[in-house]
């Protein structure tokens, strides 16, 4: 079930928080989210709803063993490790077999459950948080399991820390203005999906359907600024919803973007983009590993390798490994200071770069393999040759609703909602209901049309 369908949005969702509104205390509310969350997510599949289950049992009694000061440290290793196997026999055994190893196909074919890389590493922050301060765990089973399967998050995050979660548990805020504004916030994400996004995937994926005899500089740079904004709103449109989805029911969620492609350095994409993810692998990969404490050289390795792995985390392919790699190569070069776009004369400078370095990895990113994404990157340098079958491919993928769509999110990818928030003030919260009224009026059409692709992020 997605967030974007018309089941979930006029029946699921209205019908869910009825019965919450109905039901009497907090304690109540969670058994509700959390039998919700069950089969929310048992909608991708029994097998999966097994593993999750399983994950969640086996690392909240390995908490409960570091809590009881049980050979804390040994329990920990065990529980990560144990985790970390999990997630690469289900993700990555059969790359290692066929395209490491290079056995002809893999002898093992196991379907990984939706979300397995979000809820696993959600449960190795616990195990790690519980590890530093006991008191961060709980012996409450139903608040774990419902801290991992919220159904909001579930899918493709935000990836919350359990403290901050399992403290909205026990007491959180919830009224007529918790409601209001969670559902603007819904609208907001469901806008960048249904409006943005399906006119910027058809782009993308018509110019990286192109064969060689049509594909210019042109087309290349068009099929890459557009792929920038599609994963933007995608993600960032799933965000907004899963946050507006918690704001319904009273929680609380981290913001997951910051409008990154203000950026002015790699280092500060990184700060706006994924911000849960980003902040995971700082706090459980970048710092144990040394982070800045052991000299720039140290810091710049460190920084190498966890993009690195922070790609190798997006999906088993050479493609993610690369793409990883080149956002670490360039953190590294920023920390050596190498790079140093802070010191550069002008600001558009630094965020052309940043912009430059972000867009080329997101074509990689993008690509089925990396002779695809080679070709395109060339395309954009060198084929300035503008042939007929290049012209007839522009006109015909380039279309009006497009190329209006595609300056659309160049707009809103900017901080234009604060903006005019802030010299609209006073008439702000009226004008965001109507907006928003019209935005649902526009997305129920679109909706009803159907044709739209899963979130990007549902894959990983």
């Amino acid at each position: 079930m997605s967030f974007d369908s018309i089941f979930f949005i006029s029946c699921f969702l209205p019908v869910l928080l009825a019965v919450y509104w109905l039901i009497p205390g907090t304690k109540g509310k969670n058994w509700v989210l959390l039998v919700v969350g069950l089969v929310f997510y048992a909608f991708g599949g029994l097998m999966g709803i097994g593993l999750l289950l399983a994950a969640a049992l086996g690392n909240f009694l390995l908490g409960l063993l570091i809590q009881k000061n049980i050979a804390p440290k040994a329990v920990m290793v065990t529980a990560v490790v144990l985790d970390l196997a999990f997630l690469c026999a289900y993700k990555y055994l059969d790359f290692i077999l066929v395209d490491v190893i290079g056995l002809p196909e893999s002898p093992v074919s196991l379907v990984a459950p939706v979300g397995i890389s979000f809820f696993v590493f959600k449960c190795i922050s616990y195990i790690v948080d519980v590890y530093r301060n006991g008191e961060r765990g709980t012996k409450n089973f139903a608040h774990f399991l419902l801290y991992i399967s919220f159904f909001p998050q579930v899918m493709a995050g935000p990836i919350t820390r359990f403290h901050d979660f399992g403290a909205q548990l026990e007491s959180r805020c919830f009224n007529l203005d918790t409601v209001s504004t969670g559902l603007r916030r819904f609208l907001v994400g469901l806008s960048k999906k249904a409006i943005l996004c399906g006119a910027l995937g058809s782009v993308v994926d018509a110019v990286f359907a192109l064969d060689g005899a049509a594909l210019d500089a042109r087309l290349a740079w068009l099929g890459a600024i557009a792929y920038m904004l599609q994963i933007y709103f995608d993600f960032s449109g799933y965000s907004d919803m899963a946050i507006g989805i918690g704001g319904l029911f009273g929680f609380n969620t981290i913001e997951n973007f910051d409008y990154p492609y203000i950026a002015a350095s790699v280092g500060d994409f990184w700060r706006r983009w994924h911000i849960g993810l980003s902040s995971w692998f700082k706090d459980y990969l970048y710092i144990p590993l040394g982070g800045n404490r052991k000299g720039a050289a140290r810091a710049a390795l460190n920084k190498a390798i966890v993009f690195t792995l922070c790609g190798l985390w997006h999906g088993s392919a050479w493609t993610f490994l690369l793409w990883g790699a080149w956002h670490g190569l360039f953190s590294a070069l920023e920390s050596l200071k190498i790079i140093n776009p802070k010191a550069w004369p002008s600001k558009v400078l630094a965020h052309g770069y940043t912009l430059l370095v972000v867009g080329l990895g997101f074509v990689m990113f993008r690509a089925a393999s990396i002779p695809e994404g080679m070709g395109i990157i060339g395309a954009m340098f060198t084929d300035w040759r503008f042939t007929a079958a290049g012209t007839v491919a522009l006109h015909s993928i380039l279309t009006g609703e497009a190329a209006c769509m595609m300056a659309a999110g160049i707009l809103f990818a900017m901080p234009i909602k604060n903006w005019a928030e802030h010299k609209l003030a006073k008439y702000a919260q009226p004008a965001s209901y109507a907006a928003c009224l019209v935005l649902y009026v526009i997305c129920l059409a679109k909706l009803a049309s159907g044709g739209f692709a899963p979130f990007i992020y549902f894959q990983f």
